[in-house]
């Protein structure tokens, strides 16, 4: 078979998801939910894989999962394995996690450490800086120094370790990491270590899990244990608050307000900084009060590690929250740090990876109890996990009609625009656009 004639019969197929996407996208009204087929149809998730998630730069975890030379962690997202480690020289990288023999998986757990990774198979033995040491039998004549593991471009940003599986990654997270580096450093993520991960497969499409998680419209009713800190009111103008809400929002005013005090007597940043339409990487970080206490997530607000992170003496900082698109949002608080990581799956089934970070320092049973730490959160996530589920369902159902955003549901509304850029600049580069 011809090259050309091969290139058509690969290509067409992927041109011909491309427009469907598009179509999609086209039918959509401004201001409203995503038609149904681009939560449910085979041929978007493919075309989402292809121009989105092997694209864009996606978060992978934190420098406290791989704390020591030779500690690994692994990324799987759109069919591709990543393997995270630390080499020798305590330097963070990250390879794809394919033997350069014969294909097979190098590392088959999600985590661990090694002194250097050996194939199952052949027993292909690399350094930890993705050097080929040893290959039984390989003749002398092939240059092993071109057989080493195939890099994936990796940035830290603060502790935070962002990944992409392009072959030319866009630069746009530098800029990012300018802007948000000074609000991350001060919970010193490199001094901090893993007190739990929890992953959990939510039956839905991953941009539902990621709206989800851009509003708390459904917090009131739908996240009793989220609520004791997180006022009612966030997302809210001065103008949308309802009577009774009022003394919540009062009540927010006033934490805000001494918040914002401690923060800049601290040299803390803490303003707004939002970008979420019309970048590669959109994001948006600020820090924000927390009710009760305003030290952390429990039921009255008070702090749940007696060891505050990085050098922090003052526990009552709220919550410094991060997120970015399309996969990550991050709680930073002063007693421990919480991430989550979104992975997809199918168009129906997304994990959702949640790590709960303390001082390196900090001894469960003395400086903090486990299950109390992670208690809020995984009550959450098992509660939102139920929303997307019951979402999922609705929109695959013939009856669905994209139902308008309103005003709390703004960062919604930009995720979605943001999705839609995205997915038309890429698809307009590989020339699938109308």
């Amino acid at each position: 078979m011809g090259a050309k004639m091969t290139e058509q019969l690969l290509g067409e197929p992927a041109a011909g998801r491309r427009t469907k996407i598009l179509s999609h996208l086209d039918g959509r009204t401004p201001g409203r939910s995503l038609p149904g087929a681009l939560y449910t149809d085979p041929d978007v998730f493919t075309s989402e894989v292809e121009l989105l998630w092997r694209r864009r730069w996606l978060f992978v975890g934190t420098v406290a999962e791989v704390p020591e030379p030779g500690d690994y962690v692994t990324f799987d997202v759109a069919g591709s394995s990543v393997l995270v480690i630390r080499d020798d020289d305590e330097q963070v990288r990250a390879f794809h996690n394919v033997c350069r023999h014969r294909g097979s998986r190098l590392v088959t757990s999600g985590n661990g450490s090694v002194g250097n990774l050996v194939c199952g198979y052949h027993s292909w033995t690399y350094a930890t800086d993705g050097s080929l040491r040893y290959a039984p039998q390989l003749s002398p004549e092939i240059d092993t120094t071109c057989l080493g593991l195939r890099p994936v471009a990796l940035r830290e940003v603060g502790g935070l370790l962002f990944c992409s599986l392009a072959a030319e990654p866009d630069g746009d997270i530098d800029l990012v990491a300018d802007q948000i580096s000074g609000y991350l450093t001060p919970h010193r993520l490199d001094r901090a270590k893993v007190a739990a991960q929890v992953d959990l497969v939510e039956e839905a499409n991953w941009k539902l899990v990621m709206e989800n998680n851009r509003e708390c419209y459904h917090c009131e009713g739908g996240h009793p244990e989220l609520t004791c800190t997180f006022f009612p009111t966030w997302g809210l103008r001065e103008d949308q608050v309802p009577d009774r809400l009022r003394p919540d929002h009062d009540r927010y005013l006033l934490a805000e307000a001494d918040l914002m005090r401690r923060c800049d007597e601290l040299g803390i940043p803490h303003r707004l900084i939002e970008d979420l339409v019309d970048r590669p990487l959109g994001f948006r970080i600020q820090r924000e009060p927390l009710d009760g206490v305003g030290e952390s997530f429990s039921a009255d607000g008070a702090r749940l590690v007696g060891r505050l992170l990085g050098d922090l003496d003052d526990p009552q900082l709220g919550r410094c929250t991060f997120h970015s698109q399309p996969n990550a949002w991050v709680h930073l608080l002063a007693d421990h740090v919480v991430t989550f990581a979104v992975t997809p799956i199918s168009p129906d089934r997304t994990l959702v990876r949640s790590t709960w970070l303390v001082h390196e320092d900090a001894v469960e049973g003395v400086d903090y109890d486990l299950e109390t730490l992670t208690a809020v959160w995984r009550a959450t996530n098992e509660q939102d996990a139920t929303f997307v589920r019951n979402t999922q369902l609705g929109v695959s159902d013939p009856a669905y009609v994209p139902g308008p955003y309103n005003d709390a549901e703004r960062n919604v509304d930009d995720f979605v625009r943001w999705y839609e850029s995205q997915i038309r600049s890429e698809a307009q580069e590989k020339g699938g656009a109308r």
